[in-house]
């Protein structure tokens, strides 16, 4: 069965819950934002499977910063954060607005570090380039929280559920990164499909981790071996995930999808946490 047929599959049993999902999403390519692929299909089908949000915000890999920070402009701009690749993605704009009033509100919430109110960030590639597939209309709010570089995995964890409470009032918490993120080692002959065999090895620990509830081994990611090194040489595209299973409630059942390795190195492996 395909990485979207399975998505299909289970995006059928999703439940009737006022709880939105939350999930981890693996963003891979910019292009992914304007190519029409299983990648991106299976965005667009997500959104079309679970309640229309009041607003979404992103935790993206892309915005790594000292501090922790949220977006809180009334139109955020739309950051073409790479270089070398077509005109036509540099051409992509998404104007969805922002949400001022939300951004306000999600310092109260968060206890255990401080969180500023940012006003010149915008929407970073690993936001636009999906969420542009899920809400084409741009008429959904989206904010973006930034990732702390001085923080630890198990500080992410906790901030993660203290804003858990989001779900509750209708907003759609994405983490935007990639399982298995080594750039170093990519591999342009296996970019359409394919993953060296430590990629595979461990992106799939990871997710027997991930279906049996073992945050702790997934935070302490360090601790399982040179494989883990590989697959995260940096964290930046790996704390959303952290992000993501923060906010997973206790009774809350996990599911894969696009889980697919891409360049050798690269995993699009993502979780729907509902």
């Amino acid at each position: 069965m395909s990485t979207l047929s399975q998505f299909r599959h289970f995006t059928q049993h999703l439940p009737k819950t006022d709880l939105m999902p939350t999930i981890f999403i693996g963003h891979g390519s910019p292009m992914n934002g304007i190519e029409h692929n299983e990648f991106s299909q299976s965005w667009a089908d997500l959104a079309k499977s679970i309640p229309v949000p009041k607003a979404v915000l992103v935790v993206s890999a892309h915005w790594y910063t000292h501090g922790t920070f949220i977006t809180a402009m009334d139109f955020p701009s739309t950051i073409h954060d790479f270089g070398g690749f077509p005109q036509a993605l540099f051409d992509v704009q998404y104007p969805a607005p922002g949400a001022p009033a939300l951004a306000a509100e999600i310092p109260t919430m968060v206890h255990s570090t401080a969180v500023g109110l940012d006003h010149d960030w915008g929407l970073d590639h690993g936001t636009w380039t999906i969420v542009r597939h899920m809400y084409p209309e741009a008429n959904i709010p989206v904010l973006q929280l930034s990732i702390d570089y001085t923080q630890s995995p198990e500080r992410h964890y906790e901030i993660a559920k203290e804003i858990y409470a989001l779900r509750k009032k209708g907003v759609l918490v994405l983490g935007s990164g990639n399982m298995v993120h080594n750039l170093r080692m990519l591999s342009w002959e296996m970019i359409n499909g394919g993953g060296y065999d430590w990629a595979m090895e461990m992106n799939n620990r990871f997710k027997n981790l991930i279906a049996n509830g073992d945050h702790q081994s997934l935070i302490n990611y360090r601790n399982l071996g040179k494989e883990a090194l590989l697959a995260i040489p940096t964290p930046e595209h790996y704390l959303p995930l952290i992000y993501t299973l923060g906010m997973k409630g206790d009774q809350e059942e996990i599911s894969f999808f696009n889980d697919k390795a891409v360049g050798g190195s690269l995993t699009m492996t993502s979780v729907l946490v509902s």
